[in-house]
């Protein structure tokens, strides 16, 4: 199974992780010159945030082994893979009630801006061998642990 960690004594507060998911969820173009940073329908799946002692502290979906918002999800469009670890949203069969987004303990699911009717969460970048957050961390402050 695949994890994204952070180490967040290293991160700078660059924003290339942010940048980088935009850019790989953007529907004109993965590159990070396709993205309008003032189109609201351009977010990321994770942010930055500042701790108690104004340090950058990288949030992102932990897909946890024991997921909140898989457990509180009525509809059934939050799941986990139990191969790989994946905690998966199907937009499809969410009733948009938010449950997700309030049980989350890290505070990193949110609804869309637009609309706010469907949630915006970590998928891994989908295929990808390496998601696109951790390649474009320039720090190493996010990393991919793959455990056994």
């Amino acid at each position: 199974m695949k994890r994204i960690m952070i180490n967040k004594d290293l991160c700078t507060g660059c924003l290339n992780c942010y940048i980088a998911c935009i850019a790989e969820h953007n529907e004109k173009g993965k590159s990070v010159f396709d993205v309008d940073l003032e189109d609201i329908e351009n977010e990321s799946r994770n942010h930055i945030t500042l701790d108690s002692n104004k340090k950058p502290t990288p949030i992102f979906c932990r897909h946890c082994d024991n997921p909140e918002c898989v457990i509180t999800c009525m509809s059934g469009a939050m799941t986990k893979d139990k191969t790989t670890g994946i905690v998966s949203y199907d937009k499809d069969k969410c009733a948009s009630c938010f449950m997700c987004v309030m049980s989350c303990p890290y505070g990193v699911l949110k609804a869309e801006s637009k609309n706010k009717k469907v949630v915006v969460k970590c998928d891994m970048c989908n295929d990808r061998a390496t998601p696109r957050c951790v390649e474009n961390c320039p720090t190493g402050a996010i990393y991919l642990d793959e455990e056994g």
